[in-house]
Order: structure tokens, then C-alpha cells, then sequence
């Protein structure tokens, strides 16, 4: 009797061994969606789930609706929209200096210079098109990151928050330098 139950015993052993491994693997930590535009014309990633919005209302100079990706991850928030705007509506101006303005808008008001630290407040460049990086951190190093881009006649923009740890930062930035466009500039 006893020899039945070693070798029973050492069955069991043997059959639940791969599933003792599979129960003790974690699960995938890299669990980000790729959106691609309805056009084709971009792509970026963000952690799911992802929720788009469409925005009826028009500003001055919109050819289309405003259509955006949003997703909270860990708490911290990742934002992602483009607009058309009218054919010819960059092609007159500095688009340099329209990405700053686009890309800055009311932050100044939103978060001023005596309580918020701005580290990052420069022109950037995504394939040759012009665009404008803004990250303000809080007296504790809580960070919004934006980033805006002018490409043809659309606007590109992605806002993220990020806790003052390595793991948020390192999402935040994976959600920022995502952004790939079908449109290369010379």
C-alpha cells in the first residue's frame, strides 16, 4: 500500500509541477494599447484602457472635431488629441511660434512661476515638424507633461501626469516619445 501511494503521490508531483511554475510566473507588467489614427497619419501607445471622445464644437480656424485618447493608469492621467484645422491656416504663420503658443496656452496662469518649477519649457521637433515641450513639476516633483505639434494643417497634443517616482516617469515619457506620424518633414 505504501509503494501505491509513493508512486501515486509522485505522479501528482510530476503533473503539478508545470502548473505550480505557470501559477508562479507574473503576469505581463508591459500592458500598453498602440491607438492608430482613423487616417493612418499617426500612432502613439498608452496603458488601457483607452476611452476616445469626439468634441463637437469648433474654435476658430477648425476644419474637423476635436478627437481624443484618454486612459488613467496608476493614477496618473495620459491624454492624447488632434484637430484639422483649416487648409492654409499654418502656412502663413511662424509655425514655430504657433506650437509655443498652442503648446504653453494658459500654463503660466494655471501654474505659476513662484509655486510650480518649470523644467522643461523649449521648442522640440517630431520628424522635422515643429512642436514645444512644457513639464512644470509641484514643490514635491509631481509632473504634467505636454507636448504640442504643428504637422501640415494639424495639431497634435499629449498631456500626462506623473508622480515624483522613476516607474511614473519612465510611463510618462513611454507615453510622449510614442508618438510616430506618417508625415516626415525634410
Amino acid at each position: 500500500m505504501k509503494s501505491l501511494f509513493t508512486r501515486r503521490f509522485a505522479v501528482l508531483a510530476l503533473i503539478a509541477t508545470p502548473l505550480t511554475t505557470r501559477a508562479q510566473t507574473p503576469p505581463p507588467t508591459d500592458q500598453w494599447q498602440t491607438v492608430v489614427g482613423p487616417d493612418l497619419r499617426f500612432r502613439f501607445e498608452m496603458p488601457p484602457p483607452v476611452e476616445k471622445t469626439v468634441a463637437g464644437e469648433k474654435e476658430k480656424g477648425h476644419a474637423s472635431e476635436r478627437i481624443a485618447w484618454a486612459s488613467k493608469h496608476d493614477g496618473e492621467m495620459f491624454d492624447f488629441d488632434f484637430v484639422d484645422y483649416s487648409a492654409g491656416w499654418f502656412s502663413d504663420k511662424d509655425t514655430k511660434v504657433m506650437a509655443r503658443d498652442l503648446g504653453r496656452g494658459e500654463a503660466e496662469k494655471a501654474f505659476p512661476r513662484d509655486k510650480f518649477k518649470y523644467i522643461l519649457d523649449e521648442p522640440v521637433t517630431l520628424q522635422g515638424w515643429d512642436g514645444y515641450a512644457l513639464d512644470i513639476a509641484d514643490a514635491e516633483g509631481a509632473a504634467v507633461m505636454m507636448r504640442t505639434y504643428i504637422v501640415k494643417d494639424r495639431l497634435y497634443r499629449l498631456l500626462v501626469t506623473a508622480k515624483a517616482d522613476d516607474k511614473a516617469k519612465a510611463a510618462a515619457k513611454r507615453f510622449l516619445d510614442s508618438l510616430r506620424l506618417a508625415d516626415t518633414r525634410q
